[in-house]
C-alpha cells in the first residue's frame, strides 16, 4: 500500500457490502486491504484515502454521541478526479443519489478565481461526495 496521505477520513456505514459496491462500482474506488472480522475496509481513488468501518461491527469505535441516520449529516468531501464528466455518467448510470448534478463552479480566492466542474453524490448512509475537475484559475 502506498503511505496514507496526512488526512484520511474514517466513515461509519449501515452495511459495509453496500457501500463498498457503491464506492468500488459507481465512485471508482478500489479496496487496498480489509479487515473482515471488523467490518473494515480501505479504499483509494486516485490518490483519495477513505475508510469505511460497519457501525454495528465488532472494531474500535470513536464517537462521542450515539450514531443517528442519515450517518453523514453535515459531511460534504470534495475529492479530485481525473475526468469528472466520465465519472459522473458512470455515476449516474448506476442510480446513485445525484444531489448536484454536473456543473462548472468557480470560487474566489483573493483576487482570483478556481474553477471546478463537479458534482455531488450521496452515499446510501447519506455522506455527500463532491468529485471535481480542475478547471484551472482566472482574475476574480
Amino acid at each position: 500500500m502506498a503511505v496514507a496521505p496526512p488526512l484520511t477520513p474514517e466513515l461509519d456505514v449501515e452495511d459495509l457490502e453496500t457501500s463498498l459496491r457503491i464506492y468500488t462500482g459507481a465512485f471508482g474506488f478500489r479496496v487496498l486491504f480489509k479487515r473482515s472480522e471488523e467490518r473494515f475496509a480501505y479504499l483509494e481513488r486516485e490518490g483519495a484515502h477513505l475508510m469505511l468501518e460497519e457501525a454495528a461491527g465488532p472494531g474500535r469505535r470513536f464517537r462521542t454521541a450515539p450514531l443517528e441516520k442519515p450517518y453523514g449529516r453535515g459531511i460534504n468531501l470534495q475529492i479530485r478526479v481525473s475526468d469528472v464528466v466520465m465519472l459522473y455518467e458512470r455515476v449516474a448510470r448506476a442510480e446513485v443519489s445525484v444531489i448536484i448534478p454536473l456543473e462548472e463552479r468557480w470560487y474566489r480566492q483573493g483576487s482570483l478565481e478556481r474553477g471546478n466542474r463537479q458534482f455531488v453524490a450521496a452515499d446510501p448512509d447519506g455522506y455527500l461526495l463532491r468529485f471535481f475537475s480542475d478547471l484551472g484559475e482566472r482574475p476574480a
